[in-house]
């Protein structure tokens, strides 16, 4: 049976959930899905990095993370040492799970495009590659005969890449419209009571909603982020950041909200594109006032929601958890069976 390698490029939230899933579920995975999974590498900022060609002890990586302890203590190295881990070590996926910057996609994109040079597959669940090296990763990857993932980039562990592209098969689609990040609606939903934003904000930071900094939320960057990426997969926009307007929910008052609800409307923080007579595509990131019954409006809390436009069917939504670290692993994992499924079917057409 085969047994994939694995490298974790950041050992957060969502990596480190993924490594306790390996580690608590490993037997039954391996019977379920057909293949087994090793971590032989973890890199993190804080813990440094570890190899081990033969597997790491993964009940000893899960306890660190808590005291002063580094993989220095384990074998390992105090500093990261992301390129020389990622191009040397024995790992067939890499599972790039750090920070997302808007500006220029770094060091995720770095991290990515080393493990594609070096022959190994990517999954990653971080959204800066994907939108603004995508299509060059993507070409990379198929130079060199190896996979490129990113499912968990834009609505966690909910599959709307992979639904879309499988499902909507003969179906010509228009555009997309949805609620793409969670912290905003949930700071909507708060001003909808009359909360004003600020305390709105702080009750989602106090619920690790959002972040110390929560402007990529309320500002729309994040949404921004996941628009591009759905536009240029889904619709073959190839448009570029800067060609999605973005407009955050920070200028609206919970006087505003409220009385849109008393109104019969809700405000939602929309990304949506469209497909012009032209064949272009438009794109953008907006607070929208929806009727109660559009079917974005009851979008609650951390739930996200697309609804696709299509010919033969008229308007299909997706719905699912856009945010969670088990979810968010999960995006990971289905990356994986994609990965093996892909060679699995390139083995049985050899």
């Amino acid at each position: 049976m085969t047994t994939y390698d694995i490298a974790l490029i950041g050992f957060g939230g969502v990596n480190r959930t993924l490594a306790q899933l390996i580690h608590d579920r490993g037997d039954s995975l391996k019977s379920e899905l057909g293949f087994g999974l090793r971590v032989v590498a973890i890199t993190d900022l804080r813990l440094g990095s570890l190899v081990k060609d033969g597997g790491i002890d993964l009940s000893m990586a899960l306890r660190l993370g808590g005291g002063s302890d580094t993989f220095a203590d384990h074998g390992g190295s105090v500093t990261p040492d992301n390129e020389h881990v990622i191009r040397t070590c024995s790992a067939d996926i890499v599972c790039e799970a750090t920070f997302t910057n808007p500006e220029d996609g770094e060091p995720a994109v770095s991290h990515v495009r080393w493990a594609l040079e070096s022959g190994k597959s990517v999954c990653t669940t971080n959204k800066g590659p994907v939108a603004l090296r995508g299509p060059e990763l993507t070409a990379l990857a198929e130079r060199n005969g190896v996979r490129f993932e990113f499912e968990g980039a834009v609505m966690s562990g909910t599959p709307v890449i992979r639904l879309a592209r499988k499902m909507f098969a003969g179906l010509r689609l228009a555009g997309f419209e949805g609620i793409l990040n969670g912290t905003s609606n949930y700071v909507l939903g708060r001003m909808e009571t009359g909360m004003e934003l600020g305390k709105a904000i702080a009750e989602a930071q106090e619920l690790g909603y959002a972040e110390a900094n929560p402007a990529a939320d309320i500002e729309g960057f994040d949404v921004q982020l996941k628009v591009l990426i759905l536009a240029n997969e889904l619709l073959g926009a190839g448009i570029s950041l800067g060609d999605v307007t973005r407009r955050g929910i920070s200028e609206l008052s919970a006087k505003e909200v409220k009385n849109a609800a008393l109104a019969g409307r809700r405000w939602k923080l929309v990304g949506s594109a469209k497909r012009n007579p032209d064949g272009t595509v438009s794109a953008g990131v907006e607070p929208v006032a929806l009727p109660l019954g559009h079917g974005l409006a009851g979008v609650s809390g951390a739930t996200n929601a697309v609804s696709f436009t299509t010919d033969l069917l008229g308007p299909v939504t997706v719905s699912g958890p856009g945010a969670g670290r088990v979810e968010t692993a999960y995006a990971l994992l289905s990356d994986i069976i994609a990965i093996h499924a892909a060679k699995a079917g390139v083995a049985a057409h050899a």
